[in-house]
């Protein structure tokens, strides 16, 4: 079973109620977040806290009492949704007030492009949406590590320590999007296939 994307009880405590539309990268791109995450771990002060698994986040919803009405758009947005390009750009970070160290993503076309389809599909809900900056503001990330509770100059020694661009940037290809959900103190996840593989994408309008 693919691991939860956060596990601790304060975090748990703090999403309850919430809902996200999460990806999770495989492979190279998943090695160098956790070779990243790991020398974080090894470093900070024990106040900081981690995601249990990375993850880019693409959306947040406040919507506890209409869930499956949610769910059920994400998987309409799924089903024309070819996959997506997620190439590791640099290890950058959050300024105050958040304080995360965060590995920030390539704005890839296929990445844009579907950030960019779900905005226009939610922009005809009323749906609660957490968190969210238009594209333009956007910086598509995985978090590496939670640093608000470290005073201003151990922030800073954590920030420049960990940040640089990547020679290697590695990239993997999502097939899937998460759907991801917290109540009662439990994570739920479900896994929504994009319906879409690039080659029928490009090739979708053209007459034989």
């Amino acid at each position: 079973m693919p691991r939860s994307f956060m596990s601790g009880p304060d975090q748990l405590s703090s999403l309850e109620g919430q809902q996200y539309v999460v990806l999770r990268p495989s492979a190279s791109v998943m090695a160098m977040y956790e070779r990243v995450q790991a020398t974080a771990q090894s470093s900070l002060p024990d106040v900081v806290t981690y995601p249990h698994t990375g993850h880019v986040t693409l959306r947040g919803f406040s919507e506890p009492d209409r869930v499956e009405h949610l769910k059920e758009v994400i998987r309409e947005w799924a089903a024309d949704q070819s996959f997506i390009d997620l190439r590791l750009d640099a290890i950058d970070s959050f300024p105050a007030p958040f304080q995360i160290v965060i590995a920030r993503l390539e704005r890839t076309p296929s990445l844009v492009e579907a950030y960019a389809g779900l905005t226009e599909m939610l922009d005809e809900t009323d749906f609660n949406r957490i968190g969210e900056l238009s594209l333009e503001d956007w910086t598509f990330h995985m978090s590496i590590a939670y640093c608000g509770e470290l005073p201003d100059d151990d922030w800073e020694v954590a920030r420049t320590t960990l940040e640089r661009e990547l020679a290697e940037r590695p990239m993997d290809e999502a097939s899937e999007v998460e759907f991801v959900w917290y109540q009662s103190g439990v994570e739920h996840r479900e896994i929504i296939a994009f319906a879409r593989t690039k080659a029928a994408s490009s090739s979708a309008g053209v007459v034989p």
